[in-house]
């Protein structure tokens, strides 16, 4: 076993991971390190596309936008079950951030004038998405990275998540699997950070890239820290049918058309005012059921870009030319493009609260494994890869205070011990279920029961559908007891925490008996304030159900409409 020791440990390599190791290297003081299970060029970060929100203002032609127009926007969007000392916080910090990035060297695209582009985006009342063409996740990351080059900040890549290390209600550091030979590597910190993304790989159908497994969220919930709003995963309204490719929202903000199989812009039925530019759950649903009702075409809806022409989709979309040609063989210059929608983000995730702290003393976590409560309901295209930079730098501000009032501690041997036996177990385990077996069953299961539109017949049936692959899990099997890059032992690692997230999640679900956002109940069609206008936190009690209780949404200066009367 190799021993580590750093005053603050970040795990996971994407934007919101290196944001933070870049804000607690300021301080002098403090060692800290970055564990990635990827290279982070490979992070889930370089696959986003569109853009990031902030109130710049560099379209004066289109009025004048403000940090309050932001905050109204968002909180919308989120119908209201966002927490708005958070959503103020962020829409504050957001221009800031950006204007720090451009002096890092990001290369956003620009107006003739000089000044950072902007364009609109679902939900938004102004252009406020700051972008690099349609590149703009891969250049954020790229630029984050060359940045801690050059500070000297470690990375260790290739290592797995495996625990983290508690004890008298503090976190005391983290064990890892280096991934070439799954020794245990025990790593000392006085803060840990949990940056490790989302969980989209509980679906089938997804955008996510498949180290997407929400390995930070079930290890923070195993350990203690509650999964708030776990119910609300978003689907991203355009992925190119069938092949779990993102087409980029900003197709739409510069202009795309939705059609059905008669030609319509079926928008028009679901939000005339801001037809494409509607937010995510709106569009999504309505794509659902614009198929449902067969006005679709084989399974899919039509994103028309041909009256943009070639030079305009080349020059402002050239991601998207590429992919789809490389993947549909089509020229979308000259032919539309089959869209469906197809999971995207995780709303909910880790408990923290704005500062990003969690229920454990000296663990933080941010960026889309946690739930500051910014999005709410309903993420708004733009305010996720905003979201990796200022709460990225939050928490890494917060945790290297932490960190240098923090005396040293000690860490139980057995905490690496009782890991290691787990390990060489699964290694040598024969008889039992495949892994891909039960991981086959589990996205089929979420994708037939939990998609855009659930309900209780199909929450309950996942539910019991749940229960059996957890039974199976007992038994897992690898099929290789290799040490060197033995992917069967960490797919079956990143299935648990699968399995755990999807138990929250289906209990969570079942018991917010409304619809609101991204969480659309067949059974109960209407938004009920008076009962569900609260957060769910979901505590984990083993094989048992996990328990869920309810907290206020805080609200500043934006209540929630008056419901109608009945």
């Amino acid at each position: 076993m190799s021993k580590f020791s750093y005053d603050v440990v970040i795990i996971g390599g994407g934007a919101t991971g290196l944001r933070a190791a870049l804000e607690v290297a300021k301080n002098k003081k403090i060692s800290c390190a970055v564990v990635s299970k990827l290279f982070p060029l490979r992070s889930q970060t370089c696959m986003a596309q569109g853009g990031m929100n902030a109130t710049l203002n560099n379209h004066p032609e289109d009025g004048e936008d403000t940090i309050e127009h932001h905050f109204r926007d968002t909180v919308k969007g989120g119908e209201f079950l966002n927490d708005q000392d958070a959503v103020e916080y962020f829409c504050e910090q957001a221009p800031e951030c950006v204007i720090e990035l451009e002096h890092m060297g990001m290369i956003f695209s620009r107006n003739e004038d000089g000044t950072i582009a902007q364009r609109p985006f679902g939900g938004g009342m102004f252009p406020r998405t700051c972008y690099a063409r349609d590149y703009t996740g891969h250049i954020l990351l790229s630029t984050l990275l060359t940045e801690l080059m050059h500070n000297e900040i470690p990375i260790h890549s290739e290592w797995h998540f495996h625990s983290l290390i508690i004890e008298d209600g503090r976190v005391k550091g983290i064990l890892a699997l280096d991934m070439k030979d799954a020794e245990i590597i025990e790593i000392k910190a006085k803060a840990v950070i949990v940056a490790t993304g989302g969980a989209g790989n509980l679906f089938q159908d997804t955008v996510n890239a498949t180290s997407s497994t929400g390995d930070g969220i079930g290890i923070a919930y195993r350990a203690g820290v509650p999964l708030k709003d776990i119910e609300f995963i978003q689907f991203h309204p355009t992925s190119l049918a069938y092949k779990g490719i993102l087409v980029t929202e900003a197709a739409r903000g510069e202009n795309g058309y939705l059609v059905n199989n008669k030609g319509e812009r079926f928008m028009k039925r679901y939000d005339p005012k801001k037809m494409e530019l509607a937010s995510r759950d709106i569009v999504s649903q309505a794509i659902q059921q614009e198929i449902d009702a067969g006005r679709d075409v084989n399974g899919a809806v039509l994103l028309d870009l041909t009256h943009l022409g070639e030079k305009r989709i080349k020059k402002r979309l050239p991601q998207i030319y590429k992919l789809v040609k490389d993947f549909a063989d089509i020229d979308c210059t000259k032919e539309p493009i089959p869209v469906r929608p197809a999971a995207h983000y995780l709303m909910g995730g880790i408990d923290v609260n704005k500062d990003c702290e969690t229920n454990i003393k000296g663990l933080y976590a941010a960026g889309e494994c946690s739930c500051i409560n910014l999005h709410g309901a309903n993420r708004l295209g733009g305010n996720s890869l905003m979201e990796t930079v200022v709460f990225g730098k939050r928490a890494g501000e917060m945790a290297a205070l932490y960190a240098e009032n923090e005396p040293e501690s000690k860490i139980d041997k057995s905490f690496a011990k009782e890991a290691d036996e787990e390990i060489e177990k699964l290694l040598k385990r024969k008889k039992g279920t495949h892994y891909p077996k039960i991981k086959r069953e589990l996205t089929k299961t979420l994708e037939e029961n939990a998609g855009i539109f659930r309900s209780h017949t199909s929450l309950t049936k996942g539910l019991e559908n749940l229960y059996k692959l957890k039974e199976q899990y007992e038994n897992v099997i690898l099929g290789s007891s290799e040490k060197c890059y033995n992917y069967a032992l960490y797919e079956a690692l990143e299935l648990r925490n699968l399995l755990d997230i999807s138990h929250a999640f289906f209990v969570s679900a079942e018991k917010r008996k409304e619809s609101r956002g991204a969480h659309a109940r067949k059974d109960f069609p209407l938004k009920d304030n008076k009962k569900f206008h609260k957060h769910s936190l979901t505590h984990y009690k083993g094989n048992d159900n996990p328990k869920v209780t309810y907290n206020d949404v805080t609200i500043t200066s934006y209540p929630p409409p008056l419901e109608p009367k009945s």
